[in-house]
Order: structure tokens, then sequence, then C-alpha cells
């Protein structure tokens, strides 16, 4: 048996138990490991369902370029889906992304503009307003918007969800993942509350960003957003994916603990992972220390893989000069 193209070796991650990093935790706790998607990260499967959709709907035609702000990560899925379908990509990305992603969608084809991280949203130079304006200028290109495009909820609603499901035999009682654009968590929390309702969804935020308040208030705070190091989670904006109703309860982790408890799952556990699933551990086992018991089960999505972070929190000296090891 084999595959046709690449894209088809997209989805069935492993679900791993975490045995050293979860001490104090009574649960059983598992980690979707999403970096063995061929472009390395859980995007690979809402980069192929946004295409796939476009392609229905006749927005994305033969020999289109497709567009589009990223942190790294959808540009990979994209990327690969581009090639074994025969588009274009051009990727804006902020200046904070790691030179390994930059240079990895340099490497599978793919056009990349760098834009300044410390301006607002709507501010032209922005990665958000370059991409739209480049898309309005290109003919026959596509502008997928992760934020607010609904074929991300859907791609883990439909693919990640009932593989976990089916995984955990029905057992999850409490599943936790890094909210970003919202599609992973809040699909894979619909498939799986309509299947359980008592399942709870943990997200995890960081600091400098607008989600855990807005939660817990209904206010959109801009004197939450500051300047954060963490990559693919957090935002300054309220994306479309993300359905507040079905994440239960917000945490924030610091860029510190989340490139530490990385770099421990990589020594510890052999998960050689990226910075956020770092702060998706960290907040999970903070909150599964108070919450959960031996009867319940925990599972943690971990978005990608350790080599898009060589050069900074598997890096000694970067590390040092951030003050995050002594």
């Amino acid at each position: 048996m084999y595959l046709n193209n690449i894209i088809e070796a997209i989805g069935n991650t492993p679900l791993v138990k975490l045995n050293s990093v979860t001490d104090g935790v009574k649960a059983t706790i598992l980690a979707k490991v999403e970096y063995f998607n061929p472009g390395n990260s859980v995007k690979d499967r809402m980069a192929l369902r946004m295409i796939e959709d476009a392609e229905k709907a006749g927005i994305l035609k033969p020999g289109g370029t497709i567009i589009e702000g990223t942190s790294g990560n959808t540009g990979m899925g994209l990327a690969l889906a581009a090639i074994a379908k025969g588009y274009k990509c051009i990727f804006t990305m902020s200046d904070k992304q790691s030179k390994e992603k930059m240079d990895i969608l340099r490497a599978v084809g793919a056009e990349v503009l760098v834009c300044p991280t410390n301006v607002s949203p709507d501010h032209p130079d922005s990665y958000y307003s370059v991409a739209k304006r480049l898309n309005q200028e290109i003919p026959n290109s596509f502008y997928p918007n992760q934020y607010d495009n609904l074929s991300n909820t859907a791609a883990h609603y439909e693919t990640s969800g009932p593989e976990i499901w089916k995984q955990t035999e029905g057992k999850i009682t409490h599943f936790a993942a890094g909210v970003g654009t919202g599609g992973t968590i809040c699909g894979i929390s619909k498939y799986l509350k309509e299947q359980n309702p008592a399942i709870q969804a943990i997200g995890l935020d960081t600091y400098g960003s607008v989600f855990k308040k807005y939660k817990e208030t209904g206010i959109f705070d801009e004197n939450e957003i500051y300047a954060y190091a963490t990559e693919g989670i957090g935002e300054d904006i309220l994306p479309k994916n993300v359905d507040f109703s079905l994440i239960d309860t917000f945490i924030k982790v610091t860029d510190k603990d989340a490139a530490l408890m990385t770099r421990r799952l990589a020594k510890e556990e052999g998960l050689f992972v990226g910075w956020s699933c770092g702060s998706a551990v960290y907040g999970a086992m903070e909150y599964a220390r108070e919450h959960l018991t031996e009867n319940d089960t925990m599972v943690i999505v971990l978005p990608d893989h350790g080599t898009r972070y060589l050069a900074k929190i598997y890096n000694d000296d970067w590390m040092k000069a951030q003050g995050y090891l002594d």
C-alpha cells in the first residue's frame, strides 16, 4: 500500500501517555502528538480543509496563488497541499517568528514576506493587512484567512475530535489545547461535547493576549495586549473560530514557564516539540493538580515539532539571554 501524495498522510496521529512531567497529578495524562503530520504540525489538517472547501466553492481555481498570514505552521500545511495540487504560495509572517520557520517555508517553494510584530492588526504593515492587500492585487488568488475561516474549526470537528474519542475509547474527561486561531480547540471541543457534554475544555493562553479576560468578563481590553515571545498562541484580535461557549476555562502561561516545560518534554518524555506545546502542558498540569482525580483522563494537543525552534528555546545562549536559564 502506498499514498498517492504527501497530503494523504495527514491525520491519525498517536496519543502518547505522559509519565514524567505530570508530577503531582493523579489523572491519566495523554498527549495528541501532532508533529506526526507530514508538515510536522496540527495545522496540516485545517490547511488542507480550507483549500478543499475553496476549490468546491470555486474561489480557488487551477494555477491560483494562496496568500496567507501565518506564524509558520499553517503556511507549511498550505504549502504541502499547494505542491500536491499545483498552486503557488505567498506567506506573510511577523518578524518575531523563528528563522527556521521562514527557511522551511522557502524550502517548500513559498515566497515569504516578513512584517513587523509591534504594530496593530489594522496597521497597513501588519502581516494581516499585507496578506489582505496582496489578495486584492494578485489575480486568481485565495486568502484563506485561518482566523475567520470556519473550515478551520470544521477540520478538527471531523478529524481530530473523532480520533481522540476513539483513541481514549470514550474515557476522556478533560481536553486542553493552546488557543490562537481557535480552530483546534473549538472543533475538537464541539465534537467531544456532543459525545459527552460533561467533558471540560481548557484553553491555554499567554500573557499579552486578550482571550482569558474576554472569556471571564466579556470585555475586549486593549490594556491586556503587549508583546510576548511564545509563538502560535494568544491573539490581539477575536477570531471567528474562537467560540468561547466551547471553552470552559482559560489559563495563562508565561513565556519562560512554557519554554522550560518544552525542554522538559524533550528531555524527560522524548517528545521534541515546539514552544506552545510547553504552554499547553504547563497550563494543563496546573489545572490537573487542582481539579483532576485518578478517575479522570486528560488529552493535551501538542501542536508542532521542535525543529521550528532550534535557534530559540533549544539554544542555551538564547535561553540565557532571555533570562530563562540561569
